[in-house]
């Protein structure tokens, strides 16, 4: 089995779909604390979106698979979420060249990246990319190593649960969280919160092909 061929990138996307919606109310209540209460309720409608699409039109291309998630994002999800989310899935198919573990792991980390510059962001400011980054660079240095995908992406989804945690503390430099200032202390970051759901997700769904 391939770890990155249509089958499998479709089956990380239901994943993540399922885990937005089995969460969704506590998504929403994480952004109901330092943003606009809706983060779980418009991930989740548009990952439904997201695998509507996918259904009607299952594609055999793994990059056409991502691009079907992006757009879809960006048409159906509102506020900052869609535009980031389809940012880093249309980056990550723009990358994506092979169907090994390194394959995933590059167009991943091309994912992260498209957010920085999307979102204007960096690590600190109490954003997705608070658990986004450690999980590339978990991921990224497992692959090195020769990991297994199962452990690269096991050791993927505990950095991005770190990464998620450490951002309560923090004081929000982006977002409408910011506009908080040291208010935003004290509250788990609910968009680190999901793309810890997003890496989780992969670690289920890709298990044991790679």
């Amino acid at each position: 089995m391939s770890a990155v061929d249509a089958a499998a990138l479709t089956a990380w996307v239901r994943e993540f779909a399922r885990l937005a919606h089995e969460q969704r109310d506590a998504l929403t209540r994480l952004d109901a604390a330092i943003g606009d209460a809706d983060h779980g309720a418009n991930l989740d409608r548009g990952l439904t979106a997201v695998v509507a699409a996918l259904e009607a039109q299952p594609a055999d291309d793994p990059a056409a698979v991502l691009k079907t998630v992006a757009t879809t994002l960006i048409k159906t999800v509102g506020g900052a979420s869609g535009p980031l989310y389809g940012t880093f899935f249309l980056r990550a198919a723009g990358a994506l060249d092979g169907d090994d573990g390194r394959a995933l792991a590059t167009a991943v980390r091309a994912g992260y990246d498209g957010v920085v510059a999307r979102g204007k962001a960096e690590r600190g400011d109490k954003t997705m990319l608070d658990a986004l980054g450690p999980a590339c660079d978990a991921l990224d240095e497992a692959v090195a190593a020769g990991e297994s995908l199962d452990d690269a992406l096991r050791a993927a989804a505990a950095a991005a649960a770190a990464g998620r945690d450490a951002t309560e503390p923090l004081v929000a430099r982006k977002g409408r969280a910011s506009y908080l200032g040291e208010r935003s202390a004290g509250h788990v970051d609910p968009g680190a919160a999901s793309a810890t759901l997003l890496v989780e997700a992969a670690a289920t769904a890709l298990a044991g092909r790679g």
